[in-house]
């Protein structure tokens, strides 16, 4: 029998630390609350009003997902106000693919040990990033894990949850031969294919995450950690006029995976390639690794981060609305009678 008495801190959980945490963590969620938000930071349920003005038949669409090992990339850096914003991204872009509205998100953040200010720089990101996707952050949990993560480390997921009305939902039912494909930029990397990225950098070239690249203009470290664009306000701006047959968000899995979600059964892709301009990390990884051009279009997003499939009638009028919303639009390329994605 012991003589001392046990105590929580002593199995590594340090609750005062949680508690400061989440002090830290207020003025950062507080916000993103809107009118719809009825509850505070700290309640067991989080309740959000739903607003259905304009809406006859509404439909909730949720997704749900991580940053993956791009974590990695904010250890290194010790960076860690910007994976939050990778983590609501995510989520909401997939759920915009639907075309539905973001209403809410909430967060999951995991550690060994907690540190108050590391978990509110992680928290302040999330919060970032559901301003840029216009919805709330209601809730999350962080959970002190001791023993199960090594020291400084984390894991961190989110839940993003919107709203479309049941006729404007996009599914891609209506795409048809002669469609074009329209490309919206991403900002980089975003938050796949970091496995491979690692592995090329640290591994086999044995770089380090402050090395200086004179083609992209500032360190690795800087570049590799670029947080996911969130195209909830280019969206917004489009979609309000139905003109959109079919949206694909380019995450894991790059084109050939992520494109076929949408298309229906006969059709196929065509992509040309060229014709747009991608971020030169794309460049920079393709000639380190002496990767194909096949393997970069299954990894990455190749610098387009999300498609829209539009009429060819209505190509002009839809790059207008994304160009005026403040991205940048290609034409990338056209439906066509085959399957699966083909690089012209």
């Amino acid at each position: 029998m012991m003589d001392n008495k046990l105590t929580y801190k002593d199995a590594g959980v340090d609750t005062k630390e949680g508690e400061r945490a989440v002090a830290l963590m207020k003025e950062h969620v507080k916000k993103t609350f809107n009118k719809n938000v009825l509850t505070g930071l700290g309640s067991f349920g989080s309740l959000f009003n739903l607003d259905l003005e304009g809406v006859t038949e509404p439909v909730l669409v949720s997704g749900t997902d991580g940053v993956g090992t791009k974590l990695k990339i904010a250890f290194m850096t010790d960076i860690h106000d910007t994976v939050g914003q990778d983590c609501v991204a995510m989520c909401v872009n997939d759920i915009l693919c639907q075309g539905a509205k973001p209403l809410f998100f909430l967060d999951y953040i995991a550690t060994g040990k907690v540190d108050a200010e590391k978990v509110a720089d992680i928290v302040k990101g999330i919060a970032d990033g559901c301003l840029l996707a216009e919805c709330a952050l209601v809730g999350g949990e962080t959970a002190e894990m001791p023993g199960f993560y090594q020291d400084g480390e984390y894991d961190m997921a989110g839940f993003a949850v919107g709203i479309v009305d049941k006729k404007k939902i996009i599914d891609g039912s209506k795409i048809a031969k002669n469609d074009v494909i329209i490309g919206i930029t991403s900002s980089g990397i975003h938050s796949n294919g970091y496995s491979l990225v690692r592995k090329l950098f640290f591994e086999t070239l044995n770089m380090k995450v402050s090395d200086k690249v004179e083609q992209l203009g500032m360190t690795l470290g800087e570049a590799l950690i670029t947080p996911t664009k969130i195209y909830t306000k280019v969206c917004n701006s489009v979609l309000g006029k139905s003109l959109v047959n079919g949206i694909v968000h380019i995450t894991g899995g790059g084109f050939f995976e992520n494109i076929p979600r949408i298309v229906p059964e006969g059709l196929g892709v065509e992509v040309n390639l060229g014709s747009w301009e991608a971020p030169p990390i794309f460049e920079y990884i393709k000639n380190a690794g002496n990767i194909e051009t096949s393997e970069m279009f299954a990894t990455f997003n190749m610098g387009i981060g999300m498609m829209m499939v539009v009429n060819p009638d209505d190509v002009e009028e839809v790059k207008n609305q994304i160009n005026a919303a403040g991205e940048n639009a290609y034409e990338i390329g056209r439906i066509v009678e085959g399957k699966g994605v083909t690089l012209c």
